[in-house]
Parts: C-alpha cells; sequence; structure tokens
C-alpha cells in the first residue's frame, strides 16, 4: 500500500510545555526560529590613536618578450585544441604592462540562531528546566574554529529539553494508519502484501520512530562566516576582470585586527576609498547580528600586460595577469574547434 504520505510534526511543543520555561526569556518567530542579537560587549575597543600605514616590500619583473612568449607557449600547450605554430612564429609588436591595485576586506564573524526541534524521546533521562535556567545564546561556550575558516555548528541549549507524551503525527498509536488512497502496488484488490507496511495497513512512525512520544529542546545553530569586500583598480583594456579573482597579486599592505581602521593615506586613493567603502558595508550589514571576531584588509599588486603581436598578415592580441602568468587569448589563430572558453 502506498503508505509514504507523511503529517509533519511541529517542531515547537505544545503551549502547555512552553508554560514550563517561562522562567526564561525565549521568544521565537514564526517557524519556531530567532535570530539572537549580538551583544555590544564582544565588540573591542579600539585605540583612538590610528597607526601609519605600513607597506610590505615586494619586487614583481617587468614583462619580457621572451617571458610573455614562453607564457603563450606554456598555454597553447595546455590545450588540446590549439596549435602550437603562431605561438612560436608570430612577431610581437607592442606590451603594454599595468599593475593593478586589488583592496580586500575579509570579515569573520559568528551569529547565532535558537530554534525549536525534537527526537523520538526514549524514556532517557532528560535535561529540562527543573535542573537549572537555560543560558541566553550569547552566554554559551563554544570552540570557535580558525580565524576566517567559515562553518557552522549545532548545540542543544541546556535545561531547555520537555517531553510530549504523545507524537502529533501518530497520535501515539506507533504507526501510521494507511491513507485512503488507492494502493498502487495491489490496485485495491489486497491480493499482493506490501513491501511497505507487510499487509498490516500501516507502518512504523516516521516522526517518533515508534516511540510514541517526542522530546522537544531548543536548538543553538552556530554560524561562523567569512564576509568578502573585494575592489580592483581600472585597466582600460578590453580584458574581462572576473578572471583576476582567479590569481595571486604581490601582497604589498596588510592589516589585521579585531576591528580595522579604513585606509586614508595610500598612494591610490580609489584604494583609501575602497577602504572606507568596505569598511562601512560590513560594519552596516553585521551590526546587531552577528559578533565580529576578527578583520583582515590586503592590498595586492597584480601585473596585467597586454601583448599586440602579427602573424601572416594580421594583427592580434593576448592578455598576461596574475603572478602565474596565466594567459587569455580570445582570438589565438590557430583554434581548431569551435566553442573554447579561454580563461
Amino acid at each position: 500500500m502506498d503508505l509514504s504520505y507523511e503529517v509533519d510534526s511541529p517542531l515547537a511543543p505544545p503551549v502547555e510545555l512552553l508554560e514550563q520555561l517561562a522562567h526564561y526569556d525565549w521568544s521565537f518567530q514564526d517557524g519556531g526560529q530567532t535570530q539572537s542579537s549580538s551583544p555590544s560587549v564582544f565588540l573591542r575597543k579600539l585605540s583612538d590613536q590610528r597607526g601609519q600605514t605600513v607597506f610590505l616590500q615586494h619586487s614583481i619583473p617587468i614583462m619580457t618578450e621572451e617571458m610573455a612568449r614562453n607564457a603563450l607557449l606554456s598555454f597553447v600547450n595546455s590545450r588540446c585544441c590549439y596549435g602550437n605554430r603562431a605561438a612560436g612564429e608570430l612577431v610581437i609588436q607592442d606590451l603594454r604592462q599595468q599593475m593593478l591595485y586589488r583592496y580586500r576586506l575579509e570579515t569573520f564573524s559568528e551569529s547565532r540562531l535558537s530554534e525549536w526541534t525534537f527526537q523520538p524521546y526514549t524514556n532517557h533521562s532528560v535535561d529540562g528546566p527543573k535542573k537549572g535556567t537555560s543560558p541566553r545564546p550569547w552566554d554559551i561556550k563554544v570552540h570557535v574554529p580558525p580565524m576566517f575558516q567559515e562553518e557552522t555548528k549545532k548545540f542543544q541549549v541546556p535545561h531547555s529539553s520537555l517531553v510530549k507524551m504523545r507524537c502529533a503525527s501518530c497520535s501515539g498509536a506507533k504507526r501510521k494508519a494507511k491513507q485512503s488512497r488507492r494502493c498502487q502496488v495491489c490496485s485495491g484488490s489486497g491480493r499482493k502484501r506490501c513491501s511497505t507496511c507487510s499487509g498490516r495497513g500501516n507502518k512504523t512512525c516516521a516522526t517518533c520512530k515508534g516511540e510514541k512520544k517526542l522530546l522537544h529542546f531548543i536548538q543553538l545553530v552556530i554560524t561562523w562566516k567569512n564576509s568578502l569586500f573585494e575592489f580592483v583598480t581600472e585597466h582600460h583594456m578590453n580584458f574581462p576582470e572576473e578572471l583576476l579573482a582567479k590569481v595571486r597579486g604581490e601582497n604589498i599592505f596588510k592589516d589585521e585586527n579585531v576591528m580595522v581602521y579604513p585606509i586614508v593615506d595610500f598612494p591610490k586613493q580609489e584604494i583609501s576609498l575602497a577602504s572606507q567603502r568596505g569598511i562601512a558595508e560590513h560594519s552596516t550589514a553585521l551590526a546587531g547580528r552577528s559578533r565580529v571576531l576578527q578583520q583582515r584588509q590586503t592590498v595586492e599588486l597584480i601585473p596585467l600586460t597586454e601583448v599586440q603581436y602579427w602573424y601572416q598578415g594580421k594583427s592580434y592580441l593576448y592578455y598576461i595577469y596574475g603572478l602565474e602568468n596565466k594567459v587569455y587569448a580570445a582570438d589565438y589563430p590557430e583554434r581548431y574547434c569551435c566553442g573554447c572558453t579561454i580563461i
């Protein structure tokens, strides 16, 4: 018989059980969840004195014709449908190298969500309100993962467990009664034994697993998230900017603290403005909702070179970008198949 239909049990216990938790203010929205506001005491006070911007030592080699040709040869040799003859015979006419600045702000934060959930009650000891007051969401101490490493964990809130004596799905009968719909296996004749219910017309309740009772408790969901703000200075070349996110740059500035200050004295004004905008955006997005654990802002130099070359009477372009010397060659002349995406 077709007994796949199940009535979902409500996550939250009935009102009469909630009265047992009256000693503590757990307020939940529709759906049995509530977002816990981050206490301001977690935000460490910053010093009034702003430190001077300190640049890291860096060195990026100037692109030469030999380096440009080798980068293209390496690129075409890694593609099954690209010939390397053009890369070997082309005549490089001009190299235009630019140094782009990439600003990144990472904000590692922690948010806490409280929700009702349940599990089958197997007559084990119940950690309910009689054993003490449930701690508030931000009073529960947990192990924090490494900084800037995202993770989600769930914890049972102490002293929040309540036992519902009758499962709402099966009304405490252990099994779900057969439905009024015709059995798809025997077409309603009853002549073929149903593999689901073994011919009994009912099956074990999927909600309480046949235990008849449900244990409701408050579950704390903690999410550690790394928010990212990124800005790259303009290059005025016919090059897809999204490719820059896939390469490394030379790190010339790094600042890490519980909360970082906006950069104000960077030689490139766009970077200072991006720093101010990024910090303001993260502050607005996380205020009152998440606890900021650490922030990190960096500035990188990303080399981008436009290579103009001549091959068999025509002029072409390709681009070399990142410290890895990756190549973007949208109009490479020796391609043997269509529809290739070149990245």
